[in-house]
């Protein structure tokens, strides 16, 4: 069995509203709490980071599901909502809403399409990210295939 390690350092100078700064190899920015949460929003934060781990791991994997199938990818794009739900001054990450954009060429088939359809879902469950938080956070897929 292989294992791969990520490491990740995090600075914190002080108190709730500080700014901070995390250095995880490629990933070097600072971080504080949202505005929308009464922060000082500046750099990322914890719930721009789940969101993004679950918007890359989920293109990739559909990316690499694509390029198996040997589907004649065009483009594809995606774009992802995070939704974070507060009561009773609880905050609960609620939701994840992928909405991926996959065009194929001219060339496609009918098959092709309805292939592309099924990897669309399959690479939601199949994606790392998304079995992590499973159970947890809800994720919902709108896709549009042109």
């Amino acid at each position: 069995m292989a294992e791969h390690h990520f490491h990740l350092k995090a600075e914190w100078p002080g108190g709730r509203n500080s700014e901070g700064f995390i250095d995880a190899g490629n990933l070097k920015t600072k971080i504080s709490i949202p505005k929308e949460m009464d922060g000082p929003g500046i750099g990322t934060n914890p719930d721009e980071m789940l969101l993004g781990a679950a918007a890359t791991c989920y293109i990739i994997t559909l990316a690499a599901m694509i390029e198996r199938a040997n589907l004649p990818l065009k483009e594809m794009a995606l774009e992802s909502e995070g939704i974070v739900d507060v009561t009773n001054g609880v905050f609960t990450y609620k939701k994840i809403i992928h909405r991926p954009t996959v065009s194929l060429t001219e060339e496609a088939t009918e098959k092709d399409y309805e292939l592309i359809g099924k990897l669309i879902q399959k690479a939601e469950k199949s994606c790392m990210i998304s079995r992590a938080i499973q159970g947890n956070v809800e994720i919902e897929l709108q896709e549009s295939i042109l």
